[in-house]
Order: structure tokens, then C-alpha cells, then sequence
């Protein structure tokens, strides 16, 4: 009355070795490399950096000078409700703007239905000029 408890071959048999490998500490591994990828990646960063006055700056001693720059809705451009007759006029404008010392503000109003790019064309050639005071007026409008 024996009992056989191995895989039920005869105990003269050669064991067969085993054709599996041994998954466990390969996942172990693989686990442990995601963790310390995910943990060395950077953070993400999604901003604008932006150069904003650091502490309250003093009252205004007198009124600001302001130029308005209003861009119609066929890309016309009007510097203080005069029209610019081209783009050479309006960049030498801006560079009187930006060799002042004490620079006025600049008011950039663009109507509605114009283009972007013809907005855009007026802050470009502020900004490679020098002008640094300027801001668009008007945005209730596209609302």
C-alpha cells in the first residue's frame, strides 16, 4: 500500500529540469525602476515668466503722458487719431517713444474685427524697439 506523492513517475525517472523562469524579482526590478523614474522626473513647469514691480512704487508726481495707438478694422493705424500713413512712420514713432527718457504710456486699442496679425505687427515693433510701457485698452470688447 504505497503511496506515491511525487508527480506520479516512476522513481527511476530522470527529474525533468524546470523550463519556466522565475518572473518574481524581474517585475521586483522593474517596479523599483519605474519608482525612481517617476521620482527623478522633473516637474513639469506650465508659466509665463512675467516682470512684475517688486514692492508698491511711489505715487505719480504728475500725469502720465499717454499715446494712443487704435488699429481699425481694416488694419489702418492711427497714432493719437492720426493716421499712420505706413510701417516706417509708426517705427519711428515708437523709437521717439522709446528714446525718451521718461517713457509715456502707450494705449494699444485694436477694434474688434481686425486681424490679429496686424495687432500683433504693433506690439512686435514696440517690443524689438525698446517701448516698454504699453498696454491694450479696450478688451471689455471681446467679451
Amino acid at each position: 500500500m504505497g503511496m506515491n506523492v511525487g508527480g506520479g513517475k516512476a522513481p527511476s525517472a530522470d527529474p525533468e529540469p524546470m523550463m519556466e523562469m522565475n518572473m518574481t524579482p524581474l517585475i521586483d526590478v522593474m517596479l523599483v525602476l519605474i519608482i525612481m523614474l517617476i521620482i527623478t522626473i522633473p516637474k513639469a513647469n506650465h508659466s509665463v515668466n512675467l516682470n512684475m514691480p517688486v514692492g508698491t512704487p511711489p505715487p505719480p508726481t504728475k500725469e502720465p503722458v499717454v499715446v494712443t495707438i487704435d488699429v481699425d478694422f481694416d488694419g489702418t493705424i492711427l497714432w493719437d487719431n492720426q493716421v499712420v500713413p505706413d510701417r516706417s512712420t509708426l517705427e519711428a514713432k515708437l523709437m521717439n517713444v522709446a528714446a525718451q527718457a521718461d517713457q509715456p504710456e502707450v494705449h494699444l486699442r485694436p477694434n474688434k474685427l481686425v486681424q490679429y496679425d496686424a495687432v500683433a505687427g504693433v506690439m512686435a515693433a514696440a517690443q524689438r524697439l525698446g517701448v516698454t510701457k504699453i498696454g491694450l485698452v479696450g478688451n471689455e470688447q471681446f467679451q
